[in-house]
This record gives C-alpha cells, sequence and structure tokens, in this order.
C-alpha cells in the first residue's frame, strides 16, 4: 500500500503564501460615519464591516438583577451577495441561522473580554458585523476588526465626556489555524478550510491570554504535537494582527 503524500512543510501555498504566513489585513475606518467608532477589515479577499453604536440604556435583566455597568452586545451576518451563491438573509427566514448566531455570540463575548463593563456605565455597546466578502476567516475578521471600531467608539465616548478614562483592557485578535495535506498552516483561505483534516480559530489578548479556542477533526483526529504547532502559528499570528490593529488606531 502506498504511503500517503504529505507536502513538505517549507512548501508554498496555493496563493503563494509561506504556512506561518497571514493574508494582507487592511483597515479602513470610519467607513460608517453614522456609527460611534466604524472600520472596514480587509483579510485577503474577507471583507467585513465593523460598526460600533451606543445606547443609553442597559437591557432589562441587568436592572431586574441590579447589576451595574453596561454590556456589549453583538449582531453577525453574511450579506447575500458575499458567497458565490447568494445567501438568503435572516430576515426573510424567519430567524437566525445557527452558525450566524453562534458567531456573533463569539464576538460577543471576545469584545466583552477587551473593556471593563462597569466603567462604560448603564450603556449598551452593539457591534454590528457585515460580511461583504467571504473568503474564509470571516468571525476571526470580525473580532479583529470589531476590536479596532470599539477603540474608536470609546475615543469618541471620552472625547465627548461621558466617559473621563479609558475602559478598554487588553488588545483582542482572533485567528484560524488548520491542517491540510498534513501541516499545519496559518490563516485559511476557503479553499484551505473546505479541504482542512484540522480546523480551529484563536481568540487571544494582547497579554497572551486565551480568549477562546474552538477546534476540531474534520472527520480526522490530531495529535499534542500538532495542537502544540497549531497554537504556535496561532500566537504568530495574532502578534501580527494586534500590531496591524495599533498601526490603524495611530493612524
Amino acid at each position: 500500500m502506498p504511503e500517503a503524500s504529505i507536502t513538505p512543510a517549507c512548501a508554498l501555498r496555493g496563493d503563494g503564501r509561506q504556512p506561518d504566513q497571514l493574508r494582507p489585513v487592511r483597515f479602513q475606518n470610519h467607513i460608517a460615519p453614522h456609527a460611534t467608532g466604524s472600520t472596514l477589515v480587509e483579510w485577503g479577499n474577507t471583507r467585513v464591516i465593523c460598526g460600533v453604536t451606543v445606547e443609553e440604556s442597559v437591557p432589562r435583566w441587568m436592572k431586574e438583577q441590579g447589576v451595574v455597568g453596561g454590556w456589549i452586545t453583538a449582531e453577525y451576518s453574511m450579506l447575500p451577495y458575499s458567497t458565490l451563491q447568494r445567501k438568503q438573509r435572516d430576515s426573510t427566514r424567519g430567524k437566525i441561522d445557527g452558525r450566524s448566531q453562534e458567531i456573533q455570540r463569539l464576538i460577543g463575548r471576545s469584545m466583552r473580554a477587551a473593556i471593563d463593563l462597569e466603567r462604560i456605565g448603564p450603556r449598551t455597546i452593539w457591534v454590528d458585523c457585515d460580511v461583504l466578502q467571504a473568503d474564509g476567516g470571516t468571525r476571526t475578521a470580525a473580532i479583529t476588526g470589531a476590536y479596532v471600531a470599539m477603540s474608536l467608539a470609546v475615543r469618541r465616548l471620552m472625547a465627548e465626556g461621558k466617559l473621563t478614562q479609558s475602559p478598554m483592557h487588553h488588545g483582542v485578535a482572533a485567528v484560524s489555524v488548520g491542517i491540510v495535506g498534513g501541516r499545519p498552516l496559518l490563516d485559511l483561505c476557503y479553499e484551505e478550510d473546505a479541504a482542512a483534516a484540522v480546523d480551529m480559530n484563536l481568540v487571544m489578548n494582547s497579554a497572551g491570554e486565551f480568549i477562546e479556542l474552538q477546534g476540531s477533526g474534520e472527520e480526522s483526529t490530531f495529535s499534542d504535537a500538532q495542537l502544540a504547532d497549531l497554537l504556535r502559528l496561532g500566537r504568530v499570528g495574532i502578534r501580527e494582527l494586534l500590531a496591524a490593529q495599533q498601526g490603524a488606531l495611530a493612524s
């Protein structure tokens, strides 16, 4: 029986990247003028608009339970033309599909890890992430872009005197990793994601701490050594993304 073919770790990927190389990432801030903070994150061929709006009230459950501070919640959607085949809007189906619901909860958890909820006062921060074009990694792009949009929103609240001190904790970013053709890869595009034997998403902060790990074998298993390789690649990507976020906020 012939041995399975495994692509050498040093070989280039279909788009010419090295195994540990991110796709190009760019932020275009203030893309939505009516939002308190917004950015368009372009990550390879994936494009996501992240907009933040602020309501001067909190959810009813917080009032009923006497919870102090504010709240952050997120909504995520893929526009009908974001994929090769038209995606039906959730509004026409009458409910949010399971994938979108999972992702928007993930975005909300990630952003709540980035901010001191007590310091924002009795406010609700809405984070809306809309996918214009999908080529893999839409949830990681949404999280990474959402942090930039939220940082811009906080700056505006401080400039308007609504906040006296910044509630921001550590920076937060997310990236995908996976095993494709027997080798670990950073930042999977759609073709790689579809072919991955193992797929994982990492959400981390600038202190090097994990916020969330989502990983699974696609009809496959993975070893301790492979997991260590994926986490190593993920940390490399997170550091680069955090630097890109700071560059976008500095400019």
